[in-house]
C-alpha cells in the first residue's frame, strides 16, 4: 500500500470520529453512565465477605470450559462444529458488551446470587414466536423477577436505551438454568446463607470495636444519687471527653480522687469458631478446598472437585440451552450443544512425553493432534496427519509374484520339429 493510499484510508480514533459524539452536552451516543449498567450487581451483603472470592473461583472455572454448537453422527459422537450465530455466540462473543467467557461467568454469577438465571436470546434472524428455523445473533443472561405458568419476567438490559429494563417472555424461548447447589447456597437456611449472616455479624463487630471508643469507667469521689449529682458526673464525663478529643496529643487531667477502670479487655463469643465450622462445612458440601483456592491441589483433588462442582454446572447450563434453542428436528439431524474440557489442563509437563507417546503408539491422535494439544504450531509432513504408529515400519504393498510359465500342451509337443543327428554327435534343430 502506498503512502497516499494509506493517508486516504487511515483512520484515528480522535480525529475521525464523529464530532457530534465529541460533546459532553450532546445525546447522540445515548445515556452516559460512570459504571457498567449491565453488570450484574450482587446481594448486599455478600459481595463483602469471604464468600465472593469463592463464588468468583468457581465461576471462572466454569467460564474456562469451552461451549460450543456441534454436529453428532447417529451414535452421538463428534463431527464438528456448526457455523452458525449461535455458536459464534457461544465461542467470540455473546453480545456487544460481553465476549464468550464474560458471558458464561455472567450466567454462572448471577445463578451462583439468585439461585436461577435465564438465558435470553436478544437478537435473532426470525421472529422466535413465529418460527421454529431462527438463528440467534446475541444473547445476554438476564435474572428472573416474577414467574408466570408459561411465562416469566426479566431484568435484562436493553442495549438500545442503555439501562435494564423488565420485560416478560414465554418459557420456550428462554433457557432456564436452576443452580445444582441450591439447597447448599440459596436456601433461607442453608450452609452458605447462615455463613454469609454470621460474616456480616463479624463485620458488625468489628466495626463497633474500631470505632475510636475508649471503654473505660469514671470512678467520682462521692455517691451518685440524687439529680444534682447525676447531673455533676454527666458533665464531668463531657469535661474529659472534650479534652481527649480537642488536645493535640488525646491526653486529659482527673482529680486525685478520681479513679479511671480501662475496659479494652476482648469479649470471647464463639463467633469465629462458628464461622470456622461453617466454612469447612461449606468447603465439604461444594467440594472445595483450600488448595484449590490458593492454586496448590494436586491431580486427584481438581479431579474430584471437576466431577462433583465445575461440571454439574456447567452440565445444567448446556442441558437448558440444548433444550431451549434446539428444535427436536435439529436434534434429530444431529444438532447439540456440548462442552469440550481439555485433556492436558491439569496435566504435568513431566507426564506429557509419556502420555503423547501412548496416544500415538495406539493410534488414537495424530501427530499434529498432539501438537496442537500441547500449543505447537501444525507440522507440515504429510505424516502427521495419519493415524498410525510412527514406531512401526510401514508396511508396503504387496507385489504378486512373477507368472510361472504354463507346460506346453500336447498340441504343442506334436508340432514341435524333431532333432537330427550329425556327425559329430551333435544334435541340429531346425529354425521354425
Amino acid at each position: 500500500m502506498g503512502v497516499l493510499n494509506r493517508l486516504r484510508h487511515a483512520w484515528n480514533a480522535f480525529t475521525n470520529w464523529d464530532q457530534k459524539y465529541q460533546t459532553e452536552q450532546s445525546y447522540a451516543a445515548g445515556s452516559t453512565f460512570g459504571v457498567r449498567p449491565d453488570r450484574t450487581r450482587l446481594v448486599y451483603g455478600s459481595e463483602r465477605t469471604m464468600l465472593s472470592s469463592v463464588l468468583t473461583r468457581m465461576s471462572l472455572d466454569v467460564a474456562s470450559i469451552q461451549v460450543c454448537h456441534v454436529r453428532n453422527d447417529s451414535d452421538g459422537r463428534y463431527i464438528e462444529d456448526i457455523k452458525s450465530g449461535m455458536n459464534e455466540c457461544l465461542t467470540v462473543r455473546a453480545n456487544i458488551d460481553q465476549f464468550a467467557q464474560q458471558f458464561r461467568q455472567d450466567i454462572v454469577r448471577i445463578m451462583f446470587d439468585k439461585g436461577v438465571v435465564a438465558i435470553v436470546p436478544v437478537d435473532t434472524t426470525l421472529n422466535p414466536i413465529d418460527s421454529n428455523s431462527y438463528d440467534i445473533l446475541s444473547m445476554r443472561a438476564a435474572e428472573i423477577v416474577a414467574w408466570y405458568p408459561e411465562h416469566v419476567r426479566v431484568s435484562l438490559y436493553n442495549q438500545a436505551k442503555g439501562f435494564r429494563e423488565q420485560i416478560t417472555l414465554p418459557k420456550s424461548l428462554v433457557a432456564i438454568v436452576e443452580n445444582p447447589l441450591y439447597d447448599i447456597m440459596n436456601e433461607p437456611n442453608s450452609t452458605m446463607q447462615r455463613l454469609v449472616a454470621k460474616l456480616n455479624l463479624l463485620d458488625a463487630v468489628d466495626k463497633a470495636s474500631s470505632s475510636g471508643k475508649l471503654d473505660m469507667i469514671i470512678q467520682l469521689p462521692y455517691v451518685i444519687k440524687s439529680e444534682a449529682r447525676r447531673q455533676q458526673a454527666e458533665q464531668r464525663r463531657k469535661d474529659i471527653e472534650f479534652q481527649l478529643k480537642e488536645g493535640q496529643y488525646g491526653i486529659a487531667y482527673t482529680d486525685g480522687t478520681e479513679k479511671i477502670t480501662q475496659l479494652n479487655r476482648a469479649v470471647d463469643n464463639k463467633l469465629m469458631d462458628q464461622i470456622k465450622f461453617l466454612t469447612d462445612m461449606l468447603y465439604s458440601q461444594l467440594g472445595i478446598t483450600d488448595t484449590i483456592m490458593n492454586g496448590t491441589a494436586d491431580e486427584k483433588t481438581m479431579i474430584n472437585y471437576n466431577s462433583r462442582t465445575v461440571e454439574p454446572i456447567l452440565r445444567a447450563i448446556v442441558e437448558a440451552m440444548r433444550a431451549t434453542f434446539l428444535t427436536k428436528t435439529a436434534r434429530t439431524q444431529g444438532q447439540s450443544i456440548t462442552y469440550f474440557k481439555d485433556p492436558f489442563a491439569l496435566v504435568p509437563l513431566s507426564e506429557v512425553a509419556k502420555i503423547a507417546d501412548m496416544m500415538a503408539r495406539n493410534e488414537i491422535l495424530t501427530s499434529n493432534e498432539l501438537r496442537q494439544a500441547i500449543g505447537f504450531k501444525p507440522s507440515k509432513d504429510p505424516k502427521a496427519d495419519l493415524l498410525q504408529n510412527s514406531n512401526m515400519p510401514t508396511p508396503t504393498p504387496l507385489q504378486p509374484p512373477p507368472r510361472a510359465p504354463f507346460p506346453p500342451s500336447i498340441r504343442q509337443l506334436a508340432t514341435r520339429p524333431v532333432p537330427q543327428l550329425t556327425a559329430g554327435g551333435g544334435s541340429s534343430q531346425n529354425e521354425a
